[in-house]
């Protein structure tokens, strides 16, 4: 059986969603990282990088077991355990499915990680950088509302991992929520577009399946300062 070291957050419920939608059988080892638990050897033996997600396939490649990081990397590798499913076969499909989930990989993620560290969990207000990031979420926002007024999905007509791995980003921006009360939120009234593909991807059961997946590891609030220390500060740049 798959193991899927993960946390409830945008980039484990990547996965989460994906391992629902395609039906493969998996258990989840939760890696607390408001208590460090990134930290510890036994995770720091399959990712180097200490992040979530990790995923361990007892039977990889070859039949022996293979380790894995990286969100992205897991879903291909996870599509193709599954026989390719939600990664277009067709090559248009295929390359558009790939280009947006780089398009998430190296502007979503990044830019609305930098907009929710300096909105929510930044010791001291900082607006240049609250600014700066509010308006490149906003506008990656506005290149997926432009794609999305042109097609169904983000890779054409199917749904694919192109969809599930960028969701889970936009579903905690367009949220009002305490916890994020410099950084605002995105009022999805402005993208149309988005609006309806959120609403599309919300409904799907698998989605909701993947979305309850360690909800009771969730602690509504603002963060600790001692969680503040070990996810963002000196801690996290010791020598390992």
């Amino acid at each position: 059986m798959l193991e899927l070291w993960s946390w409830p957050t945008p980039n484990g419920h990547k996965v989460h969603i994906a391992l629902e939608e395609l039906g493969l059988e998996y258990r989840i080892i939760p890696v607390n990282i408001g208590a460090g638990d990134q930290f510890k050897p036994e995770f720091l033996k399959i990712t180097p990088n200490h992040r979530i997600p990790a995923l361990v396939d007892p039977d990889g490649p070859g039949g022996k077991p293979f380790t894995l990081f990286e969100s992205a990397a897991i879903m291909i590798y996870l599509s193709d355990k599954a026989g390719g499913k939600l990664i277009p076969k067709d090559p248009i499909g295929h390359y558009k499915c790939l280009e947006w989930m780089m398009f998430q990989m190296g502007g979503v993620g990044p830019m609305f990680g930098q907009w929710n560290h300096f909105g929510a969990y930044a010791p001291e207000k900082v607006p240049y950088a609250i600014d700066r990031y509010t308006n490149e979420a906003k506008r990656l926002t506005r290149v997926l509302n432009t794609r999305l007024g042109e097609t169904r999905w983000l890779a054409g007509d199917e749904y694919s991992m192109a969809d599930i791995i960028t969701f889970p980003w936009l579903r905690v921006a367009t949220q009002q929520s305490s916890r994020f009360d410099e950084r605002g939120y995105i009022d999805l009234g402005e993208f149309p577009a988005v609006k309806r593909w959120c609403a599309e991807i919300e409904a799907r059961p698998a989605v909701q399946r993947g979305l309850q997946v360690l909800s009771d590891a969730q602690r509504p609030g603002k963060i600790t300062d001692e969680e503040r220390e070990i996810t963002f500060g000196k801690t996290q740049f010791q020598v390992r």
